[in-house]
């Protein structure tokens, strides 16, 4: 394929070649699997984080979910920027932009810092996601063919967190933290010159300006309403932090508001008046609302509480990707011959029936309950996820795809978000209610209630018979949270697989 390919507007999608389609969506996966793995080497490294940084709880919780946040604000806005100035600009320009602030993220020197470039890092990633599904829904018209992309789309995501632990396990084992952030580098500069190249353009031909106050509105009412909700779990109700939450509420208000009365919106709300795309959207959202919090501590309690390496627990965390992967390929398939609700609801409920199997976790728990348990999240997050993917893209205008994919990955980084906010606060609410052994020093004791990591470290600095049952305590309250988060999310999951039933009636994938 020699020169530029051709600019795809939304009338001329189909003059793009059939090889230089799957070219180009080779490139597109690139992106997703760099949030991927970006997203999974972040929860083994929280360990090190600590005992380099020295964060405190809530500084850690910040850290593992401002990313979140700030990309949740800006999605919406972002999707609607790539419909308008062009898809490929948006990709490639973010691209560049990731790379360098992945490289600010590794020489982090506090944790101050270290939160500071995980939001820049927010900002760039928002302008991802939303690019690489909207060129998919212009570059792949015929229905079966989309769904078999935006099968390997997923599917890619999935490989992405397989391949995040392993190698972020690795790097961990011969380097130091920051490592696992750099390994975006060469992935960001391999998409950006093969992009350019490869990468058709798209954009909406008649989008409107750009309404700036929709902007600032939707980024204010998505944080604040985030962030009055995970302080709430985490402090209880404060006068600060109603009035944030008001600012928050009130600002989404104004925002839908605005939107209706625009001539060219940034988001069209009457995509929700789409019964199919409302509930893909919702169950997208709690969905990973119910998984996130507890992934997130995952990774802790495979290193901090049973002993492991970080690459053995990497290679532990593979068959929720390895499931995942597998069920992305078919679930396209499995919806066209059961039903698209059949599916999802399916894959919502099998999640969370294997988090309501972690009721029975312990300290030792072996791993081959740990392995089906993760194994039937990962094939259940991989039907879901791709067919409300599926769904969402097939049920709006080729010209509101950047929109529409903004809504689908706000739902999700928005569900990411209050995930680690709301369980991660039970974990470790539960946590600081721990009573230390008589005989641990005042200071040693305040150390350990912070987080784990810090009663793994206070504990090597005591006697040993006192650090033993230090660390014995403090691992028996973490567990204990973990439990309760995993029963939490389960109800939220089972709830949500009824929901999606009746939502996702008589919806159907495009033949």
């Amino acid at each position: 394929m020699s020169g530029s390919p051709v600019e795809v507007g939304e009338e001329r999608a189909e003059a793009y070649p059939r090889s230089g389609r799957w070219l180009a969506l080779a490139v597109l996966v690139l992106a997703v699997l760099l949030v991927a793995v970006d997203s999974t080497v972040l929860g083994l490294a929280t360990p090190f984080l600590s005992e380099d940084l020295g964060p405190s709880s809530t500084q850690l919780l910040w850290i593992g979910d401002i990313y979140s946040f700030v990309i949740a604000g800006l999605l919406v806005s972002m999707g609607g920027l790539g419909d308008r100035i062009g898809r490929k600009k948006l990709l490639l320009g973010g691209s560049v932009a990731f790379g360098a602030v992945s490289a600010l993220t590794a020489y982090a020197q506090s944790a101050e810092m270290m939160i500071g470039a995980r939001a820049l890092l927010g900002i760039a990633g928002a302008t991802l996601m939303p690019s690489t599904l909207a060129l998919i829904r212009n570059l792949f018209q015929d229905p079966r063919e989309r769904s078999f992309a935006v099968g390997i789309w997923g599917a890619t995501a999935s490989a992405g967190m397989a391949v995040g632990p392993v190698l972020g396990g690795f790097l961990l084992e011969h380097f130091w933290w920051g490592s696992v952030f750099l390994i975006n580098l060469p992935v960001m500069v391999l998409l950006v010159v093969v992009g350019a190249k490869l990468l058709p353009e798209s954009r909406d031909p008649a989008p409107g300006p750009l309404d700036l106050p929709s902007v600032l509105l939707s980024l204010v009412g998505i944080v604040g309403v985030v962030y009055a909700v995970k302080e709430t779990a985490a402090y209880g109700m404060r006068g600060d932090i109603a009035a944030t939450g008001a600012v928050g509420a009130l600002a989404l208000g104004w925002f839908v508001r605005r939107q209706l009365t625009l001539p060219a919106p940034l988001l069209d709300m009457r995509l929700f008046q789409h019964r199919g795309f409302s509930g893909a959207v919702l169950a997208d959202l709690f969905t990973v609302l119910g998984l996130s919090g507890l992934v997130f501590f995952l990774s802790q309690y495979l290193q901090l509480v049973q002993g492991r390496d970080p690459l053995e627990a990497g290679l532990a965390e593979l068959p929720t990707a390895a499931g995942a992967v597998v069920a992305g390929l078919l679930a396209g398939r499995a919806a066209h011959r059961f039903s698209v609700r059949a599916v999802v609801s399916g894959g919502l409920a099998a999640i969370g029936l294997a988090l309501a199997a972690l009721l029975w976790l312990r300290i030792d728990t072996g791993y081959p309950l740990l392995g089906a348990v993760l194994l039937v999240v990962g094939v259940g997050a991989g039907l879901a996820f791709t067919v409300t993917a599926d769904v969402i893209l097939s049920t709006v205008p080729k010209n509101q795809a950047g929109a529409a994919s903004a809504v689908s990955e706000t739902a999700y980084e928005l569900g990411a978000a209050l995930g680690i906010a709301v369980l991660g606060s039970i974990v470790t609410g539960v946590y600081r209610g721990f009573t230390p052994p008589v005989g641990v020093p005042g200071p040693v004791a305040e150390r350990a209630d912070d987080s784990i990591g810090g009663a793994v470290e206070a504990a090597a600095g005591l006697p040993p018979e006192a650090g033993t049952a230090l660390l014995a305590t403090a691992r028996d309250a973490f567990v204990g949270g973990l439990r309760i988060a995993a029963g939490v999310g389960a109800g939220v999951l089972l709830a949500t697989a009824v929901a999606a039933w009746f939502l996702l009636r008589r919806q159907r994938l495009a033949d």
